[in-house]
């Protein structure tokens, strides 16, 4: 009975069904990604995500609030993170001259080269895990789809090549 139940179900939404769809892919990509940084170059892909928002800003630091809402973690999440960082001395810990309560956090040159040496390889992967399952047009209908939701669109290139 229960599998005639299911078969009379109407199927999911279009939306619920593209959600869901999106939560699968990203989770086996963000995995498989993942693994190939930590196996490659010791760093997951959270610690490449800050390090990239660093390279990316004005004097290579950000606030760590700044920083945690752009990585999209909590402040104490974010600390934890970059206490990891800090002991592989990719990124240090900046003061605000008018402000003692505010901290920020600096992208050292080592953490620049670690950026250099594992995004040429990461990107790759990227390119490979897209082009093994869509087509060139499809990757860029993706990316326009994608581009259009919140949050989607934004920086593409690399400032710290």
């Amino acid at each position: 009975m229960s599998s005639q139940v299911l078969s009379t179900q109407p199927s999911l939404e279009p939306a619920l069904e593209a959600w869901a769809n999106f939560l699968r892919a990203h989770a086996s990509l963000t995995r498989t990604l993942s693994t190939r940084l930590e196996a490659e170059h010791r760093l997951s892909l959270r610690d490449f995500d800050v390090l990239a928002q660093l390279a990316y800003a004005p004097g290579r630091q950000l606030r760590r609030v700044d920083l945690a809402r752009s990585v999209l973690l909590s402040p104490s999440g974010v600390t934890r993170l970059l206490d990891g960082l800090e002991r592989a001395g990719l990124v240090e810990k900046g003061t605000c001259a008018s402000d003692a309560r505010v901290t920020y956090a600096v992208l050292t040159e080592a953490g620049r080269r670690k950026l250099v040496e594992a995004s040429c390889a990461h990107f790759k992967a990227v390119e490979k895990l897209f082009g093994e399952h869509l087509d060139e047009d499809e990757v860029a209908q993706l990316s326009e789809l994608l581009s259009r939701l919140p949050g989607g669109g934004g920086k593409c290139a690399r400032p710290w090549s």
